[in-house]
């Protein structure tokens, strides 16, 4: 069958590489680990960095209740987590996982993860804060995103499991 005449599955199958390597080609579980520290840590880190300069840069934003360390520590955390978990599940579906499927998913979901964000905007919160906390979104897949495929890259081969 040719690529003019593939359906749409093949099509989107195609395009996102998805010829189901089952975990021939996943990371070790120890690349995954070290991957997951450097994410949380370097998510944590540019959004305590992110929650400082907000009110340098709005200073109407000084004491916002999201800026606050607890706050959006939770939160980045279960993003991260969420994210490490999806890493492997990609492997399991494409050989070339990185790109573009689990690309694609990064942002999506971090377009997605503005909705909360549109929610508190549209009930009256800082416009300025909140773009601050989008902000926030866009840095945490920054860092998540390459500490995932670059410390906990797929394998190559089969035979060398940190290939």
């Amino acid at each position: 069958m040719t690529a003019e005449q593939a359906g749409p599955i093949e099509a989107v199958m195609r395009y996102f590489m998805l010829d189901w390597p089952l975990g021939r080609r996943q990371s070790s579980w120890w690349r995954l680990g070290a991957a997951l520290v450097v994410a949380v840590v370097g998510s944590v880190l540019a959004c305590a960095i992110l929650a400082k300069l907000g009110p340098l840069v709005f200073p109407s934003t000084a004491g916002y209740v999201h800026f606050r360390f607890g706050d959006y520590t939770k939160l980045t955390v279960i993003g991260v987590v969420i994210a490490w978990i999806a890493w492997p599940v990609a492997t399991l579906a494409s050989s070339r996982a990185a790109r573009p499927l689990f690309l694609w998913a990064a942002v999506v979901v971090t377009v997605v993860s503005f909705a909360p964000d549109v929610r508190i905007l549209m009930k009256g919160q800082s416009a300025p804060a909140v773009l601050v906390l989008a902000v926030m979104h866009v840095a945490v897949a920054a860092v998540t995103y390459p500490a995932l495929v670059f410390i906990a890259p797929q394998r190559r081969t089969e035979d060398h499991p940190d290939s």
